[in-house]
């Protein structure tokens, strides 16, 4: 028997190996290289102590990036519960189509968020498809991109609509997990649909909120391929978020020092923010 568990523990060995290397290794190399003033490319650099760290707290860029970060990543998050919630109540139940439709509306997430940028750049050039449409019905075409309150808001609603697909298959489990007794008794004892919801089916479905809301802020918060491919951050750099703000000072500014630092920054924010919900999330959780 301990020969079976032996050969067994032997399997992890390469899983472990590429971990080491391609995640522990590089992340603490980067907690070195926060420490120099490296460009990212000579390799000569000098050590430059903690004057890397102090440098973020009064970077106005940095904290514009990391406004940005939180609202990609709350405001995704918020947009897809709302649709992936709404959808999953609709597809639970039964009716000619419905595994075409969850066929649809999961189809966005299969896209590569790049291509879903691009598509969306296009659509949105001051020629585009979506000026075409105002002018058809007699508006005038805006710049979309021009301004960093509106395309702040726009990647928010493309991100959204992309990945709400995921909170919908999560909430469609949890749906269905939730044993049909409870809403026959509540039947039996008079209680309407919004009570039934409010009373039996959301607490029920805490489990799903947690997976679903921490996935989602998860990705919000790390959200790049969009908004390279739609503004590159700018104008200027009023539309970065941390993640897009870390590639931009290595390879265009060329400090991979300073880089690091940033991305040890949107560490620590997203580890908090997950730390913060998980605990919230266990406190309420329900046994059925």
């Amino acid at each position: 028997m301990n020969r079976i568990y032996a050969k067994a523990n032997i399997l992890y060995v390469p899983a472990l190996l590429i971990v080491l290397v391609f995640v522990i290794y590089p992340f603490f190399d980067g907690i070195r290289i926060a420490f120099t003033n490296w460009n990212g490319f000579s390799r000569t650099y000098s050590y430059v102590g903690f004057l890397n760290f102090r440098r973020i707290f009064t970077d106005g860029n940095v904290l514009g990036a990391a406004r940005n970060t939180l609202i990609y990543g709350f405001g995704s998050t918020i947009i897809q519960q709302i649709l992936g919630l709404g959808a999953a109540l609709l597809l639970n139940k039964a009716f000619f189509g419905r595994g075409i439709a969850r066929t649809i509306l999961y189809i966005p997430v299969m896209i590569s968020a790049v291509v879903m940028g691009y598509m969306w750049r296009y659509l949105t050039q001051f020629e585009g498809a979506l000026n075409d449409i105002l002018i058809l019905f007699g508006n005038e075409p805006i710049l979309w991109l021009s301004s960093a309150n509106l395309a702040i808001s726009l990647m928010v609603i493309i991100n959204s609509m992309q990945y709400f697909g995921i909170s919908m298959i999560i909430y469609l489990a949890g749906l269905q997990s939730i044993p049909q007794m409870y809403y026959e008794n509540a039947a039996l004892a008079g209680a309407g649909r919004v009570k039934t919801f409010f009373y039996i089916t959301v607490p029920l479905l805490y489990p799903a909120f947690s997976v679903s809301i921490l996935l989602n802020l998860i990705g919000g918060l790390q959200l790049f391929d969009v908004i390279r491919a739609l503004t590159g951050g700018g104008p200027g750099f009023s539309t970065h978020s941390l993640g897009t703000l870390i590639n931009t000072t290595y390879f265009a500014q060329q400090n991979a020092g300073y880089s690091a630092v940033i991305g040890l920054f949107l560490f620590i924010l997203i580890l908090l923010i997950t730390i913060i919900f998980q605990v919230i999330f266990s406190k309420r959780e329900v046994d059925f």
